[in-house]
This record gives structure tokens, sequence and C-alpha cells, in this order.
């Protein structure tokens, strides 16, 4: 299988990072702090003026559930028919039913207006009722990865999840599993050894960078309460190049 680092991203300059550092592919979002919403239109064109790698865009219309309405489904078809005309490569997206299995009518009509680009089942899985049918039910779809950490909040947690993920894999022939959670050069080199199979990895890589700010008004929160206004995550292209050199290392 080959080996893949997609990196997720939410700005140019953490685009630029990721190249840098060596990334095969792009997931991108906007809102990473709370786990990554749809990206506008206008920061896809951005990226893809400036960064030659594959974009796949996550369709997320707000934080929480993957439970999805009516209207959310619209709105999830429109930003994806918009995103394909910019130029988006793939998708990366998920819907579940109110028992946490995956919503195969809603996904259905999503990949219908995915208009045959590539698409990236995602952490909605680690939600679902059971990981393997949720693998299962994608494979049968036609979704050709799985974006999951084994169903723990973090990758290395999961790992007996992701061996039988990963057996499934290579007995159905069926969607990559995209490691994640957690992901940085260590946990790769680790996984690697643990997973023999196991060959796409997706990671954040995110650093903090002081904010320019001089004067700086204290309890005046513009979102979550706690959340520090005065540091931007941004992506550094040191931690994707060292997660990139434990991807590419013979094992052992």
């Amino acid at each position: 299988m080959k080996k893949v680092l997609e990196v997720c991203v939410d700005s140019l300059s953490s685009a630029r990072a990721a190249a840098a550092g060596g990334a095969d592919r792009l997931e991108l979002c906007s809102a990473l702090v709370v786990g990554g919403l749809t990206p506008s239109v206008e920061l896809l064109e951005q990226i893809r003026e400036n960064c030659s790698l594959p974009v796949r865009c996550l369709m997320r219309p707000r934080a929480g559930d993957f439970l999805y309405d009516a209207e959310e489904l619209d709105l999830l078809c429109r930003q994806i028919r918009r995103l394909r005309a910019a130029g988006a490569d793939g998708f990366v997206l998920g819907a579940l039913t109110p028992d946490g299995a995956l919503d195969v009518p809603a996904m259905e009509r999503l990949l219908e207006t995915c208009g045959g680009r590539p698409v990236t089942l995602h952490r909605c899985m680690d939600v679902s009722c059971d990981p393997e049918a949720t693998y299962r039910a994608a494979a049968g779809l036609g979704v050709d990865t799985v974006l999951t950490s084994g169903g723990a909040a973090a990758c290395e947690e999961g790992v007996p999840v992701l061996e039988r993920l990963l057996a499934l894999r290579d007995a159905q022939n069926g969607p990559e599993v995209l490691i994640g959670a957690g992901v940085q050069a260590a946990v790769v080199r680790r996984l690697r050894v643990r997973l023999p199979g196991a060959c796409a990895f997706h990671m954040s890589g995110k650093v903090l960078r002081e904010s320019g700010m001089r004067f700086r008004k204290e309890g005046v929160p513009m979102g979550l309460p706690g959340l520090d206004e005065w540091h931007i995550q941004q992506t550094d292209a040191a931690a994707v190049q060292a997660a990139k050199a434990a991807l590419e290392e013979p094992l052992p």
C-alpha cells in the first residue's frame, strides 16, 4: 500500500508549512480548534493558488454530533458543489443515524454530490456503535479512505480496533485506514511496529504561535470559555517533516 501522510490545516500558513514538511495531501477545514468545520471557498482558492498538494475538504456544517437533519444535508450538498467548482480534489465527510450506525441514505446523497471525487469517511466512525460494521458500510458505498483513531481518544489507545480494520482492508481490498488523533513522529514509529500494515497517517502538527497583539484585553472571550485568543494554532513544518521521516524509515 502507498504511504500517505495527510496534514489537516485551516489556513494558508499551515498549508505552506505542511507542504514544506513533505506532506502528501491536505485535509482543509476551518475552525480546527473545535475539531474542524467546512472551509470557505475563498480559503480553498487561496491555498490552490499557493500550494500544489492535493486537497480534500472537510464537510461538517457545525460542531457537535454527526446526526444531520434535512436542512443540514441540503447545506452540505450546496457546500460540496461550490467547493467542487473551486477545485477540491476530494471530500471528508460522514453522517450517522440516531442509533450510531452509518446513515447510508445520507451518505449516498453526499457521495453523489461529490461527483466521483475521492471521499474519506471522517471520525464519525470513531463514535459509531460498531466501527467494523461502519467500515464495511463505507466500503460498500465506494468510500476510498476511512479516518480513524480506532474508536479511542488517541490512536495509540485504539490499536486493537485499528488492527481489525487493517485486516478488513487487506481481506476485502477495502478503503485505506488513515490513522489519526495524536499522531506525531514517535507515534508513527511505534504504530508501524505494532501495526505493520499501517501506511497512512493523519496529523495537524500544531504549535501555538504567539499573537502579535501588544494590547491584550483580558476577560472578554470571543468563543469557548477559557479559549486563549493570544496564541494561534498553526502547523509546524518540522513536526510534519519528522513524521514523514518516521513513515519512510525501514521497519526494524
